[in-house]
């Protein structure tokens, strides 16, 4: 069954007199719990693509269908709706909240999720951080973390409302090799054991190939849609 369907999605910008295309109409269907990459150079529509399915942002024409449900007509509070419910974020920049800690961090989508009693919270949010391999660090401040650390903490973060779908944005493009293969260790784990759908955007092939899936994009269009062959394993000390 399909989580995502997207057919004939378009997005174009006025930029003063002149039309810009970002996407010129992309088509193609995500698998509940299947694990795919977007990948394509700068401009190619990589990243506006994201915020399209992850409901950052809406499209010029085309539709959206989600979990069956067609959501293109949905108004903006039906979008934060769905995207605080079902979507978890992971960026490239972290986007961590300063001088807070690791648990209250990890809490924070809690806030905004309207299913979620107060009373859970702790709970949820030191599961998620477990799952990341950061018990340790439960109260630490995050600028007390590694790069590598704080990746782990936002992907807890991402979790801890249960998303249907994790969006991951260049998530290794800020960390050394060994910090990121930790990251796509834990994305696949949460892919293979715990049946995530994850959506990773990436530039890197050797990051893109610990997916089952490579969409590329070129000049806002899809250029090949391919499975992947001999799928990277990223095992870590921290994964058990």
């Amino acid at each position: 069954m399909n989580i995502i369907e997207v057919k004939n999605l378009r997005k174009s910008y006025h930029d003063g007199g002149d039309l810009t295309v970002a996407l010129a109409g992309v088509s193609f269907d995500v698998r509940k719990g299947e694990f795919m990459a977007i990948m394509g150079p700068s401009g190619s529509g990589k990243s506006t693509l994201l915020h399209l399915l992850g409901l950052l942002d809406t499209p010029t024409s085309g539709t959206y269908h989600f979990d069956g449900k067609n959501i293109t007509s949905y108004d903006g509070n039906e979008l934060a709706y769905l995207r605080n419910q079902k979507l978890g974020f992971v960026f490239q920049a972290f986007n961590l909240l300063a001088r807070t800690s690791v648990l209250e961090n990890v809490k924070l989508p809690l806030v905004y999720s309207d299913n979620i009693p107060e009373h859970e919270w702790n709970e949820r949010a030191t599961k998620a951080i477990e799952a990341v391999g950061l018990a340790n660090r439960l109260n630490h401040d995050q600028s007390e973390l590694s790069g590598g650390e704080r990746q782990r903490v936002a992907i807890a973060r991402a979790l801890v409302t249960d998303p249907d779908v994790i969006f991951a944005d260049e998530p290794t493009g800020n960390l050394d090799s060994k910090s990121g293969k930790n990251i796509m260790s834990i994305l696949q784990k949460l892919n293979e054991k715990e049946g995530k759908t994850i959506v990773l955007i990436t530039h890197e092939t050797a990051t893109a190939e610990h997916s089952e899936r490579i969409i590329r994009l070129m000049d806002g269009e899809i250029e090949s849609d391919v499975k992947v062959k001999n799928r990277l394993s990223a095992d870590s000390e921290y994964i058990k």
